[in-house]
């Protein structure tokens, strides 16, 4: 594995993190700054918003600059908004250091992916951009759950302080391991703006909109929903984030696999099972065992589109796929902000907390219906995609 590689999953542990963690502490925040669960639960909006927001401008303005240099000044900023989360006194601040630290996190990935997509050979790419999103996964076995007992037994500010330490450590490790290697000259602003021109481009990112907010509608209200539907105990909640995060990274390696031979078909596949386990968790988070299984399962099969989703953009932009990534990233938080969203409103409606996943299920379903339409597009256009290329 190539030591750049290792670096940006260790920034994705610290970045995977601090987005997630939150969930977990959503009891515990809302007592503290005396606001209700749903409005805890726009901390999750608040973030992801950051992302849509500083995805596309801060990868342009990284266009002109190295790689390394990009991402080591990208991951200053998530430390800084770490570190404003952690003295936050309310729900303003709070608010406010999460969108700083999440300015960064969709120019990180798209720059980090497109690196990770160039280090090794063609037919390894999207494994290797799965790679990378590991940390993601890891930050849900390892940091999300910790990090949620420590904020639980000292404090919700407590976690974001080991955040912001988690985030000095992933900037040692860019500056250990990725090359300061000159800007490559075909990464104009204009060239970069070029994909976005492509309905095929605009087809993925809303296909990742839809489906990663029906994962998000249902996760963002994790804690409540094992707590107050399924009968667990506050302190379960730490382990059922492992069981969570243990999915996801059986998710990320079946993915990237998968997506390596057939990212297209493999989309239309992930998205229907996603669909269906949603609409399944409405009904098991009743009992303990059925929503601990479906839990473990949704993020399995939630966790595994992600490399389709991201390698699809990559490939739909053609040879200037940094903004684009990047982009795709804001996509993907796009739709976290939506499901956060749509899933806080069924709560307000009165129809508990289990309600989410039908919410959930429901955009899922939008981003099958897309992804599908994306599916039928390629297979039509591949036969002139092969003759220019012979060409």
């Amino acid at each position: 594995m190539p030591p750049a590689l290792l670096a940006l999953a260790i920034s994705a542990f610290g970045i995977g993190t601090t987005e997630f963690v939150i969930m977990g502490l959503l009891p515990e925040v809302s007592a503290d700054l005396d606001i209700s669960i749903p409005v805890a639960g726009t901390l999750v909006s608040g973030y992801a918003l950051g992302v849509v927001v500083g995805a596309p401008i801060l990868a342009l303005a990284a266009t002109r600059v190295n790689r390394r240099r990009a991402l080591v000044g990208l991951m200053l900023l998530f430390v800084a908004g770490n570190l404003l989360s952690a003295v936050a006194p309310t729900y303003a601040v709070l608010m406010s250091g999460r969108i700083v630290a999440a300015l960064c996190h969709g120019a990180f990935f798209g720059i980090g992916s497109v690196l990770a997509a160039d280090l090794v050979a063609v037919e390894r790419r999207a494994s290797a951009i799965a790679l990378m999103f590991s940390g993601l996964t890891l930050a849900n076995v390892l940091g999300v759950p910790f990090g949620t007992a420590l904020g639980q037994h000292f404090g919700w500010r407590s976690t974001f302080w080991a955040v912001t330490v988690l985030g000095l450590v992933s900037l040692a490790g860019l500056l250990a391991f990725v090359p300061a290697e000159a800007v490559r000259a075909r990464e104009t602003v204009r060239s970069q703006l070029v994909p976005l021109r492509r309905l095929d481009v605009w087809l993925a990112l809303a296909t990742t909109v839809l489906g990663f907010g029906g994962l998000f509608a249902s996760f963002t209200y994790v804690a409540p929903m094992m707590t107050d539907v399924a009968g667990f105990s506050a302190g379960a909640v730490t382990w059922l984030l492992v069981l969570f995060g243990a999915g996801l990274c059986a998710g990320n390696a079946i993915g990237g696999r998968f997506a390596d031979r057939s990212p297209a078909t493999t989309l239309v596949v992930l998205l229907l099972l996603l669909t269906a386990v949603l609409t399944v968790f409405r009904f098991t988070a009743a009992g303990p065992a059925g929503a601990a299984i479906t839990l473990f399962l949704l993020g399995v099969i939630g966790f595994a589109t992600v490399p389709g989703l991201q390698m699809r953009v990559i490939e739909e932009a053609g040879g200037s796929t940094t903004l684009a990534a990047a982009v795709n990233i804001a996509a993907f938080n796009l739709g976290n902000a939506i499901g956060a969203y749509l899933g806080g409103l069924v709560i307000d409606a009165g129809f508990g907390y289990a309600a989410p996943n039908l919410a959930g299920a429901a955009l899922a379903a939008g981003g099958l219906a897309l992804a599908s339409v994306g599916a039928a597009r390629r297979a039509r256009s591949s036969p002139i995609r092969l003759a220019a290329a012979d060409a």
